[in-house]
């Protein structure tokens, strides 16, 4: 790509593939009843978006949780059920940020939450001989630490304005096309990784 310099990626459906149908799998396993209502996009309770903020902690997350399927869970069920939907780091798409490395400077921007990151940083270092994940990135940013969301404009304009990128120069890869969208209003060049795609496909 002519006169780019940075890229920002997303994370869960870009970089690590994400498994949905699993976790649904573990919450019915446990007696959770209409999963799709309670968990889905567009339906889920305020306490998902709080957590993905960090503005609650990791018990008060899997109390609302308990509550919320309305059964007597254990702690390690619901982070099993929870971490469920995260996939794997596929090998050519890490091998691909190798490369990228040389040649952009890479940054990673993801809405996450605490279990989920220290499920797959452990998923990480257990596949590719110890080795840390963020150290693909001049900097890992993730929405519980940063206290910020994507599409929200300002967490955007936090990672252009601590890294001093010309967002001109800067294209954001990301799965959701609301986070595309959240992107280009601040200036990046997005790029939208629609349902079967990959960062394959992108001539980077």
């Amino acid at each position: 790509m002519q006169n780019i310099e940075n890229l920002i990626f997303d994370l869960g459906g870009v970089i690590l593939t994400l498994d949905m149908p699993r976790a649904e799998q573990h919450f019915t396993a446990l007696g959770v009843k209409d999963y799709n209502t309670l968990f889905r996009s567009g339906n889920v309770s305020s306490f998902f978006k709080e957590y993905e903020v960090g503005s609650i902690t990791d018990a008060e997350f899997l109390g609302s949780l308990k509550k919320l399927a309305g059964l007597p869970l254990t702690d390690d069920d619901l982070i099993a059920a929870w971490n469920a939907m995260l996939g794997h780091f596929p090998e050519e798409r890490i091998s691909l940020l190798n490369k990228l490395k040389n040649k952009y400077r890479l940054f990673l921007f993801s809405n996450t939450n605490a279990l989920h990151l220290t499920n797959f940083r452990k998923a990480y270092a257990d596949t590719f001989n110890g080795n840390v994940f963020d150290d693909h990135f001049e900097k890992a940013y993730y929405s519980h630490t940063l206290g910020m969301r994507k599409p929200d404009k300002e967490s955007y304009e936090h990672i252009i304005r601590e890294n001093n990128l010309d967002p001109s120069k800067t294209v954001f890869i990301d799965d959701s096309i609301l986070n595309i969208e959240g992107a280009e209003s601040v200036g990046l060049k997005g790029i939208h990784i629609k349902p079967g795609m990959s960062i394959l496909d992108i001539d980077l």
